[in-house]
């Protein structure tokens, strides 16, 4: 049914044994961390692309290789194509940690003034300005607090739930394929944008430029509203689709061809 390439597969058979051997302490390892963060090591923007959190996540994203990888290796060769998924890979980690980094240093900083000078409002702010999927989840807390705005045990626990909310978020490693999956899929709508493709649910086909179009957006629509318990690292994905297109025009401008 799938007739695999020899840098497909490779990438296939890396992750399955790198999944076969993950635990908590792999992740933590070699997942992408807070550049600021102690347990930050350059060559995790390298290596989180090759672990993941569990069989979905892994399934998923090996999935879409399976699929569309061996068509862009036999129009480019095994080696144009392997540089193409790493380089989209590590520029999706890039991009993220910069992103990351500029988000959580300042929620780290916002966390630090209002510790040092609470009050409902300020508090209310904080959340929704730093870690809005929460707000719902703590939203009895700050009417609660709003209502007792001096009541030392609501302050204590303010910003007991500050510091502990801050120190989750940096600390959450990044892991999975998916930068540079979606970096395939855009170089796959840019080669193939009027090929038909039949999703699976519902099953209809769909040109490739549209499929593409719908992720991308979908992409950028949950990152903007994210909701409470999404851990996607959507940021990523977009970089995956952005680096892709940066490397294709740049191949079409030296060579006059996407190919």
């Amino acid at each position: 049914m799938f007739n695999l390439t020899p840098a497909a597969k490779y990438i296939l058979i890396i992750n399955g044994i790198i999944f076969i051997i993950t635990n908590q302490d792999v992740i933590e390892f070699l997942g992408m961390r807070y550049i600021l963060s102690e347990n930050f090591k350059p060559f995790q923007m390298l290596t989180y692309m090759w672990v993941h959190a569990n069989f979905l996540h892994l399934f998923s994203n090996m999935f879409a290789v399976l699929v569309f990888a061996p068509i862009l290796e036999k129009v480019w060769g095994s080696k144009k194509f392997f540089v193409f998924y790493l380089l989209t890979g590590i520029g999706a980690g890039i991009l993220y940690c910069g992103i990351n980094f500029a988000e959580t240093y300042k929620f780290e900083k916002d966390t630090e003034n209002y510790v040092s000078n609470p009050s409902p409002e300020k508090f209310r702010k904080l959340i929704l300005d730093n870690a809005p999927e929460y707000y719902n989840q703590l939203y009895d807390f700050i009417i609660d607090y709003s209502d007792n705005p001096n009541n030392i045990n609501y302050i204590e626990e303010s910003k007991v739930s500050a510091s502990q909310l801050f120190t989750f978020k940096s600390n959450v490693p990044m892991v999975g394929a998916s930068g540079a999956v979606f970096g395939i899929l855009l170089a796959f709508a840019m080669l193939f944008p009027n090929m038909q493709l039949m999703l699976l649910f519902p099953p209809i086909p769909v040109k490739a430029k549209y499929l593409v179009l719908v992720y991308g957006i979908y992409e950028l629509w949950s990152e903007l509203n994210r909701m409470p318990g999404d851990n996607v690292a959507h940021l990523a994905h977009l970089g995956g689709m952005l680096i892709a297109y940066i490397i294709l025009r740049y191949w079409k401008n030296k060579y006059g061809t996407y190919y």
